[in-house]
């Protein structure tokens, strides 16, 4: 699943170093509006941030990795948020979401090449 997290990073900040970050932080971080993590933290079971004083968020480095996974899946593969759910939810979701980059990549590179050829 961490190859999500690889494919964002060209319009992705990296993840600083650090333990905890505030819904603030990951909404900069994830290019992801506050409101849409708190709906997301409905939506998502293992979306679960850890709550301190006053009803607080602080998420941690996974779950920042998650966040990326789901704004993938949602905005840039066109996933429903319960395709999403169930996708993050199968044993299998990070062979597939390689296999489909993978076939992504492969099918652009062949098209790359007839565009080459009809251009020639």
């Amino acid at each position: 699943m961490v190859m999500l997290e690889a494919e964002n990073k060209a319009d992705l900040q990296p993840i600083p170093a650090k333990r905890y970050f505030t819904i603030g932080e990951v909404s900069d971080l994830c290019s992801v509006k506050p409101h849409v993590l708190r709906y997301w933290e409905q939506e998502f079971q293992q979306l679960k941030p850890v709550k301190r004083k006053g009803n607080r968020r602080y998420y941690q480095r996974q779950d920042l990795i998650l966040i990326r996974q789901i704004r993938s899946l949602l905005y840039e593969h066109g996933y429903t948020i319960g395709g999403a759910r169930q996708q993050l939810g199968s044993d299998n979701a990070q062979q597939d979401m390689t296999h489909s980059t993978q076939i992504a990549k492969q099918l652009r590179t062949e098209l790359e090449g007839v565009l080459k050829l009809l251009r020639d």
